[in-house]
């Protein structure tokens, strides 16, 4: 049996290939038939470089069909995709490239120049540009390449533990690790998450997300693979340009960010939303009040799950049955979850402490970090994910933070979400962020950083005093900072690194 990845998906291919398979936002269109033989001439090319087994093939490109046949094709051909971020500039693009040493560099043509040059110097052998073959524009020169050769093409034998692609991880805390994700990890996955969130025949996927992440490409595009499902495909995330396309869609995948703007689009109604069926949020926590408004404002409760890079989906809050408010719900089918305390033993309900997981949908490892990969697996097999977190009596996952995040102040463990979710509920906040500083007494000092409503002024002394009459004296901030928005990355996520650097004097 061929575990190749690009195997189960062509087998849930619709029965007429000329079924339309992506619309873009312009009203181009691809059908599966296109999918099957563009991604057979990208694979020719790339075989035709005779290029060693397991080769790594980086992508620095915009988000496209195009994009996402080569990363198909690369599937297909049996080498190891490498999606880079397209917010990344010289000096990152540099690490990854001499890190992962790709034997091909795809990149847009606008960044051939800079690109090249550190392909070169890291001993890439190719080097090509990808564009959408549209309004006039070349469409670089990978496709240029590939249109001349074969439209057929025998996808390659992969055992399931063949490594299928590398995801670098954001890097918050140091540089960024490589994790390897296999073609059984991608596959076992997507099967789960297939059944679980109930997808159906005639399913129209709406994708605003990147594809260089886990969320848009692991999750939202991979699902409508296995569903043989048409997708409208955004360049971005905008949200008229969603509002105006969710009528003809049945399921919606965003960062929280998406829905706060989506909520704040006066063109977003129930009227939108009539036959979408499941709203999936991830990659950053989801605020209740984001939960409760949606829910108010559209009669539909966004389900919200938990992943990593490294792992894929580990939880899910169930399609059918309790989406419970500041939870990412149980384990899926198959994957274990468990969470212990310092000590290693397994928590109480409702305790709080290291999230571990295990399953078949977790990675290989690091990339060349053999040390560092034997480091965050236990020893009966569990990957420690960093992640703080409890669980209820119904098995449901609240996360309360990153491990690197926890705050201890005068020899006491501060949640920094525990306090984060006070602070939203206090008049005036729109979010807040709390951060440990260094303090010559206490160790660390919990800051907090907030911003506020439009129109209102915040007191730093306001917000100490209505902390104090809530929560312990050790977890009240010993200063607070307003500002315009928190640093975000591409996701969504708070870039608590950030907030260390800006405020780090108490």
């Amino acid at each position: 049996m061929n575990a190749n990845l690009y195997t189960l998906f062509r087998s849930r291919f619709p029965t007429d290939l000329d079924d339309c398979w992506i619309e873009t936002a312009d009203a181009h269109y691809y059908s599966w038939r296109d999918l099957e033989r563009g991604s057979a001439k990208i694979a020719n090319l790339l075989a035709s470089l005779n290029l060693p087994s397991g080769s790594r093939i980086a992508a620095h490109v915009e988000k496209s069909p195009e994009a996402l046949m080569l990363y198909l094709a690369t599937v297909r051909a049996g080498f190891v995709y490498l999606p880079l971020n397209t917010a990344y500039r010289a000096a990152e693009i540099s690490y990854f490239i001499e890190n992962a040493a790709p034997a091909v560099v795809v990149c847009a043509p606008d960044n051939f120049g800079w690109v090249s040059q550190i392909a070169f110097k890291n001993n890439s052998g190719h080097v090509f540009t990808i564009d959408e073959p549209r309004n006039g524009r070349n469409s670089g020169s990978l496709l240029n390449r590939a249109a001349h050769l074969s439209d057929e093409f025998q996808t390659v034998h992969s055992d399931a533990d063949d490594l299928a692609a590398i995801l670098y991880t954001s890097g918050t805390t140091g540089r960024s690790k490589g994790a390897m994700l296999s073609h059984g990890n991608l596959a076992a996955n997507i099967e789960v998450l297939h059944k679980v969130w109930d997808w159906q025949k005639g399913d129209v996927l709406l994708h605003a997300l990147p594809l260089f992440h886990i969320h848009g490409l692991f999750v939202a595009a991979h699902g409508a693979l296995m569903n043989g499902s048409k997708m409208i495909f955004l360049s971005k995330f905008d949200s008229d340009t969603v509002v105006r396309h969710l009528p003809r869609c049945t399921l919606f995948m965003g960062v929280p960010t998406y829905y706060v703007r989506l909520l704040s689009d006066a063109a977003f109604d129930r009227h939108a939303c009539e036959k979408i069926r499941l709203f999936v949020s991830g990659s950053a926590p989801l605020l209740t009040e984001t939960f409760e408004s949606f829910k108010e404002h559209t009669g539909h409760t966004i389900l919200e799950r938990y992943g990593m890079s490294e792992t894929g989906m580990l939880t899910s809050n169930p399609y059918d049955g309790t989406r419970k408010a500041g939870t990412v719900g149980p384990a899926l089918p198959g994957v274990s979850v468990r969470v212990v305390s310092a000590e290693g033993h397994n928590c109480a309900v409702d305790e709080i402490g290291d999230i571990q997981v295990k399953g078949p949908n977790v990675f290989k490892g690091y990339w060349q970090m053999p040390e560092k990969t034997a480091e965050e697996f236990t020893d009966d097999g569990y990957f420690k994910t960093g992640d703080i977190g409890r669980l209820d009596n119904e098995g449901y996952i609240s996360i309360v933070g990153r491990s690197k995040d926890l705050i201890i102040s005068g020899g006491y463990n501060v949640y920094p979400k525990e306090i984060e979710s006070v602070i939203d509920e206090l008049p005036g906040v729109l979010e807040s962020a709390v951060i440990g500083v260094a303090h010559p007494d206490f160790g660390e000092a919990v800051t907090a950083v907030i911003v506020a409503r439009d129109g209102v002024d915040i007191l730093e002394a306001d917000i100490i005093a209505s902390l104090k009459s809530k929560i312990a004296n050790f977890k009240v901030p010993k200063r607070v900072y307003v500002v315009r928005e928190l640093p975000r990355n591409t996701m969504g996520k708070v870039q608590k690194n950030l907030l260390r650097e800006q405020f780090g004097t108490p």
